[in-house]
């Protein structure tokens, strides 16, 4: 199974100063404006998230491993940086990376990460999902766990505001491990549902709805049609339904590699994923039903295992932002799906893409 570490592009700066500057650098008209600010370290970004203080919680990759850092300035200054691993997790040669983080209500923060076991050739169960977890107020994360003990990728985070946390992840089939105390302990292996078979080197995407459902965006392969599926679980009950977003087909007789992103809205999902190398997107209701105009192509190219962001802003315009190549890309979109002004562009590093709603309505991009 090749689970490559990607290269890390910059290396770890030693912060003298408690505060990071960090300059908007371009900003677009729109409905909602759109600024990108520069990430601490210039190191390649993994996933942002903001509380409803306001406060914009973000992680990023380092050659030190993965580092989490606050702002409650809108990105202008950011807060000295953690690292998320501790010192009992590091060993010569074992690398780890960040590639989720999922925030609760109360600013627990939760970060997902894989390493290069496989690489230093360790047991299998040492190419696991790694995972820890920072209290409210607290200055070092907990001790990293490896909560599944099973080679595996495609790794994802979701929280909801009761203290549920959930871990998906791919081994030839769909697995999760659920906390309900906020990541302290996490429940043995689940396959979410035996009948789906998923894109073994694609990835998973999690959210909790409004309605306390777990979505998870996953990629079939089933006789080669790659097609994307919303699934919505309902953990109490252990019901699972599941839904077709994808309009465009993509039959291909290999693994394409690809990454895309669920994000909940006020009365649903935003659904963003490759077909055929071009980026698409789509608004779901809250039962993963497709809103008019259904699937709309965006100007977005895909990257190889690279990430790709869509989310609701003021009078439910979409932004959808994408990377390829190292390089940022976006475009707004109004209600009726229509594109609002041109295609913005900006100089990123590594391959994913994060970035937050504020509450002014305006949205924050990190290259």
């Amino acid at each position: 199974m090749d689970r490559r570490i990607r290269q890390t592009t910059a290396a770890l700066t030693v912060l003298g100063a408690v505060l990071f500057s960090s300059a908007a650098v371009k900003t677009v008209a729109g409905a909602g404006k759109v600024t990108t600010l520069s990430v601490p370290d210039a190191g390649p970004v993994v996933a942002a998230r903001i509380d409803a203080g306001g406060t914009i919680h973000l992680v990023y990759n380092s050659a030190d491993g993965p580092q989490y850092v606050q702002s409650t300035d809108r990105g202008k200054t950011f807060l000295k940086a953690i690292s998320v691993l501790d010192r009992e997790s590091r060993k010569p040669g074992l690398m780890f990376e960040a590639c989720d983080l999922a925030l609760e209500a109360d600013g627990r923060v939760h970060v997902a990460m894989f390493t290069n076991a496989w690489k230093l050739k360790l047991p299998q169960e040492e190419w696991g999902f790694f995972y820890a977890n920072l209290e409210p107020g607290a200055r070092a994360f907990s001790p990293v766990r490896n909560i599944n003990r099973k080679p595996s990728e495609g790794f994802s985070l979701a929280a909801d505001d009761k203290g549920n946390v959930t871990a998906c992840w791919l081994s030839d089939k769909l697995y999760a491990n659920v906390s309900h105390d906020h990541g302290k302990t996490f429940s043995p292996t689940v396959e979410i549902d035996p009948s789906f078979n998923p894109c073994n080197c694609c990835t998973t995407s999690a959210a909790y709805g409004a309605d306390g459902r777990l979505a998870v965006l996953y990629r079939e392969e089933t006789n080669n049609e790659r097609d994307m599926y919303l699934v919505l679980w309902d953990q109490p009950r252990n019901e699972v339904s599941r839904t077709r977003v994808s309009g465009t087909g993509w039959m291909i007789d290999a693994c394409p590699m690809s990454y895309y992103a669920i994000v909940p809205r006020d009365e649903g999902y935003v659904a963003v994923w490759p077909t055929q190398g071009q980026i698409y997107f789509a608004r779901l209701d809250g039962n993963g039903a497709l809103v008019p105009p259904s699937e709309i192509k965006t100007p977005g190219m895909m990257g190889m295992r690279a990430g790709m962001l869509a989310w609701n802003g003021p009078k439910d315009s979409t932004l959808v932002a994408w990377k390829k190549d190292s390089q940022l890309g976006w475009q707004m979109y109004d209600r009726q799906g229509r594109p609002v002004g041109r295609p913005g562009v900006a100089k990123g590093t590594g391959n994913n893409v994060a970035g937050v709603l504020d509450k002014s309505g305006d949205f924050l991009l990190f290259p």
